[in-house]
């Protein structure tokens, strides 16, 4: 038997070797969090440095975004394709030497050029470590335990990466760039040691869809361009390309009818549960990031708060990272996936609507409610999105499922950004401290509404499979990380 084979009875105790796997994938998703993070207390160090413009510092943002969220499909159906552990290991390279590029840059162009060939690793290498996760370990306990470790690693990497930016910012913004190197090459080399290799994936009759892969990946870049542009460009250019992103996404749904080995086969979206998660995943993105926009300008351009302090503040949001791989599997076990979710996304509309009396005398302890119920929010909702968004996934296809989940996530992320965005240059009139707090109260109805409408979208999933408590071991047939002892 395998060494990565569960025996049959298989337990639902995780091996030594389990958890070093899982150690590997959870570094990269932190990874990724904290590259994220950093680099947005990083931007007014960058800024001075280089000279850039308004508009081209929007553009070291915007060019991770697009290379993220454009190619996070494709990158799911490579790894599917292609092997997860070869897709995660060569684009952790390419994160690790692009991510130096970016500390090593002298102008605009040449930093913007390296964010989005690093977001274009990240778009392939998440959906193959999420991929590897889903199909290494059995549906039910215990692939539920490693996905809440995995998504609270991720918030964790993003909560601490606003302080230690901010930290590395004060000293020189490159090692913002640079730091993510060193552990970029830690992670790449535990992961050549302990990743099982596994056998190329049979690719007969399964060619590359050129077509299908051209088509939606130009669509996505599209659209979130479109988003991303949305508050600086007249409304007819939004509407040309928003129009022309749609005219692309029809071709590849026409595509995807007629090839024999479509990128995505179309009949995974008669999964209700994977429709659900994606829908309420790409709001409840949409609310947390709009959110937290919405603040930090807040703290920083009405209070005056230093980078730093506002990274402090916003710390106590990351008490999901805790609270994802403790709290939340026990509530799992109990209630199940669906209920968890909905608790969720009803805690994150609470902390939306605490807020909404913001005012320009508030204490941070008057602040603390909200945010301390988003963190709760946010360990309740994600790593069960996550577990629901790949549940009866067939093994071919879990790379694809992941490609869109994380396309949804990062779509809604610029989606509540820039319309959070739009809402306080539209309301704001005058630059009064009382003028911009009313664009500021404005704006705060844009994450408040996309939570509602993600909890009405859950309420669907109450009387589901996933609803139930699922506290039932693991299926003994999977395929487990498993050490060989525990296999002999």
């Amino acid at each position: 038997m395998s060494a990565l084979q569960s025996p049959p009875g298989g337990t639902d105790r995780m091996s030594g070797r389990a958890w070093g796997v899982l150690f590997v994938l959870c570094g990269a998703i932190f990874l990724e969090g904290v590259d994220v993070a950093m680099l947005n207390v990083a931007l007014p160090s960058i800024r001075a440095d280089l000279g850039l413009s308004t508009g081209m510092l929007q553009w070291v943002m915007s060019a991770y975004v697009l290379g993220y969220g454009g190619f996070m499909l494709l990158g799911g159906r490579a790894a599917d394709l292609f092997g997860r552990r070869q897709m995660f290991i060569f684009w952790l390279t390419v994160f690790l030497l692009f991510s130096g590029m970016g500390g090593l840059a002298t102008e605009g162009w040449m930093l913007i050029t390296a964010r989005f060939v690093t977001g274009v690793a990240a778009a392939f290498m998440t959906p193959a470590g999420l991929s590897i996760i889903t199909t290494s370990f059995d549906e039910g306990p215990q692939r539920n335990k490693a996905l809440l470790v995995y998504s609270g690693t991720a918030a964790g990497g993003f909560s601490v990466g606003l302080v230690v930016g901010g930290l590395l910012a004060s000293i020189d913004w490159r090692w913002v760039f640079f730091a993510p190197v060193i552990l970029s090459f830690l992670i790449l080399v535990t992961g050549l040691a302990l990743i099982p290799k596994s056998p190329r994936p049979d690719r007969t009759g399964q060619g590359v869809d050129l077509g299908g892969a051209v088509s939606v990946t130009a669509a996505i870049l599209l659209l979130v361009f479109s988003v991303e542009r949305a508050t600086h460009v007249p409304a007819a250019q939004t509407t040309l390309t928003v129009a022309a992103s749609l005219m692309l996404f029809l071709a590849f749904v026409l595509i995807e009818r007629k090839v024999s080995a479509p990128l995505v086969r179309l009949g995974i979206f008669r999964t209700g549960t994977l429709v659900r998660s994606n829908l309420s995943g790409l709001l409840f993105a949409a609310g947390f990031f709009g959110f937290q926009f919405i603040l930090v300008l807040y703290l920083q351009e009405l209070r005056g708060w230093s980078t730093l302090e506002t990274s402090f503040a916003l710390m106590v949001i990351g008490i999901d990272a805790i609270l994802s791989p403790t709290l939340t599997p026990k509530l799992v076990n109990k209630f199940g996936n669906a209920r968890v979710i909905f608790g969720g996304l009803l805690l994150s509309v609470l902390s939306y609507a605490l807020m909404l009396p913001l005012g320009l005398d508030w204490t941070y302890l008057m602040m603390l409610p909200s945010l301390f119920v988003l963190g709760l929010s946010f360990s309740l909702a994600y790593g069960p999105l996550t577990i629901v968004a790949t549940e009866g996934i067939e093994e071919e296809e879990q790379g694809v499922a992941g490609g869109l989940l994380y396309t949804c996530f990062q779509f809604g992320a610029a989606l509540g950004l820039s319309s959070a965005g739009a809402v306080i240059t539209a309301v704001t009139e005058g630059t009064s401290p009382q003028a911009m707090l009313d664009g500021h109260r404005a704006a705060l109805l844009v994450p408040l509404v996309a939570a509602a409408i993600a909890v009405v979208i859950s309420m669907f999933g109450l009387r589901g499979k996933s609803g139930a408590a699922s506290a039932e071991p693991a299926a003994e047939s999977g395929p487990v990380l498993e050490s060989a002892e525990s296999s002999r």
